[in-house]
């Protein structure tokens, strides 16, 4: 599937945190952040988690939910959100269902080795449904402030 700007992003159901199953339509009237990220727990995925947990106010000024993703089982998810505090949901998806309707499945190299894994990806969606914008190959350092200026001009204009 390719995914292009102002389009309906594609549509999924996948188990979160919290015993909970997220689907994407029925956020509709919501703008969603979905931001991938390669394993929990880790320096990165928890800085990142980190700086979207503490701007959470913010984005839900702007009617923004916010959905971390990773190929991590539903129990890692859990630890990683109660561990991090996260004020938001996770999504686990061991099967890579939606990683693939993202196209977020990159071949990576790590210490000389190639790999199949996720490529730290954040989506914006309007309240419609569309894919409004997209990160790919996300550095960490200052990105949620930049998610968080789109998501607040997108509320803006809607």
């Amino acid at each position: 599937m390719t995914l292009a700007l102002g389009q309906p992003a594609p549509d999924f159901t996948a188990t979160a945190t919290g015993d909970t199953t997220v689907t994407l339509c029925d956020l509709k009237g919501r703008q969603v952040v979905l931001f991938f990220y390669p394993k929990a727990s880790t320096p990165g995925c928890t800085t990142e988690g980190g700086d979207f947990r503490d701007r959470m106010s913010d984005f839900e000024a702007a009617n923004t939910v916010i959905l971390g993703v990773s190929r991590d089982g539903i129990r890692a998810q859990e630890n990683f959100k109660a561990k991090q505090a996260f004020n938001f949901d996770l999504i686990s998806d061991k099967d890579e269902t939606v990683c693939r309707l993202f196209d977020v499945i990159k071949l990576k190299k790590l210490y000389g080795k190639e790999h199949m894994g996720i490529e730290r990806s954040t989506f914006l969606i309007d309240a419609e449904g569309k894919l409004a914008q997209e990160w790919r190959g996300v550095k960490v350092a200052g990105h949620v402030d930049e998610v968080l200026q789109a998501a607040q001009a997108l509320h803006a204009t809607g």
